[in-house]
């Protein structure tokens, strides 16, 4: 059974192909280098899996990350599956980050946390594999819901693991298309796909609740009680 990978969320995009009979293996994985994903990747896809009617699913990491890089992986994997009648698995790019070698212990809390920008973070608790939560939270916010109770923090970027120093992190290459493989064999195992029309990407957004719902700052007010602009 072939499957292949596909991760455009991070700075450099990767493609993995791999047969899952008679053990998973990799049969070939390539990068995209430099945010060339948009450019790239389905020629490299044609390059790498040809022919392509030899796929049998086509398994994606939807995000968080770049919100163009995002968009280009799914609607790619998306686009295969429809014109190949495949099945789709989407990950999320926190569980994959949350499953690396040495860290999948059952009842092990892992939580995986990315850079989201504008002092914002992406962060995801784990437990062997099943996700209890993904947000996106402030600095503040992530340090007070990570000392609650006791887990692994898992990073994959130096300046996110300076900032949580307090949490001693563990600091991990960062994720590609062939490290979402253990989590795309469960889901196949489980036939557990995602259906096509209905899947988006996982932005991790603040809801429009959350965002208003941030105090505002006080008006000034003259000596007589009148707000003033």
């Amino acid at each position: 059974m072939k499957i292949l990978l596909i991760d455009t969320c991070g700075e450099t995009g990767s493609i993995a192909l791999a047969d899952l009979l008679p053990e998973p293996t990799f049969l070939a994985t390539a990068t995209l280098p430099g945010r060339t994903a948009s450019e790239r990747l389905l020629p490299t896809i044609r390059d790498l899996a040809a022919p392509l009617e030899t796929l049998d699913a086509v398994v994606v990491v939807n995000g968080p990350g770049s919100f163009t890089g995002v968009r280009v992986g799914l609607s790619a994997a998306k686009g295969l599956c429809e014109a190949l009648h495949r099945p789709l698995i989407a990950i999320s790019r926190l569980a994959v980050l949350a499953h690396p070698t040495g860290l999948s212990a059952t009842a092990t809390r892992i939580h995986a946390v990315l850079d989201a920008g504008r002092g914002e973070f992406y962060s995801g608790v784990y437990v062997d594999g099943v996700c209890l939560r993904e947000a996106l939270l402030t600095h503040d916010e992530l340090l007070a819901a990570a000392q609650t109770q006791p887990q692994v923090t898992v990073v994959c970027e130096t300046a996110v693991a300076a900032s949580l120093a307090i949490l001693a992190p563990r600091l991990v290459d960062p994720p590609t298309a062939a490290s979402a493989l253990p989590l795309a064999v469960r889901r196949i195992q489980d036939e557990a796909f995602d259906d096509i029309a209905t899947l988006d990407a996982n932005y991790l957004r603040r809801t429009d609740a959350e965002i208003f719902a941030k105090p505002r700052p006080a008006k000034n007010l003259h000596p007589t009680g009148a707000s003033v602009s």
